[in-house]
């Protein structure tokens, strides 16, 4: 057994690469690995994917009350914990958005805007949960809060 000299996991003598976190290991070329960080699909399991896809939907479609309701629901579901991680994230930032809104005129604009997009990451958060996917919405996976 050897361990990853990037994150410490153990891991087989004949593997070339750590399973943990993806970095080469004695001498295999870096260019083979491409880690998307932001896509966790894989961490899930399939059959978790495919019974709580509709319940993971909630969130994006109702907001507060849907990341309420898809709590309850399915609170033993790791794939739909993470799209309530994710859909926190979105209502928090829709929260600091409409904060803007006390600033007259530049606030009422950038806050728009910053809403606009915030309701395009949910758009598009949604319809990777329909096709049973689980990454991270762009701009707001930089936020480490609620991992």
């Amino acid at each position: 057994m050897k361990y990853c000299a990037h994150c410490g996991a153990q891991m087989e003598d004949s593997q070339s690469f750590c399973p943990t976190c993806g970095t080469p290991v004695n001498g295999a070329p870096a260019a083979a690995t491409v880690i998307n960080s932001t896509d966790h699909t894989a961490e899930f399991d399939p059959k978790d994917i495919s019974e709580n896809k509709v319940v993971a939907m909630l969130p994006y479609l109702a907001s507060y009350i849907g990341i309420i309701v898809a709590a309850i629901i399915a609170k033993d579901s790791p794939y739909v914990a993470f799209h309530i991680r994710q859909a926190l994230k979105l209502a928090v930032c829709e929260i600091i958005c409409c904060i803007m809104f006390v600033i007259p005129i530049l606030g009422w604009i950038a806050g728009g805007i910053c809403l606009a997009i915030i309701g395009i990451l949910g758009i598009i958060a949604f319809f990777q949960v329909c096709g049973g996917k689980a990454k991270e919405p762009a701009i707001i996976s930089n936020l480490k809060f609620l991992k």
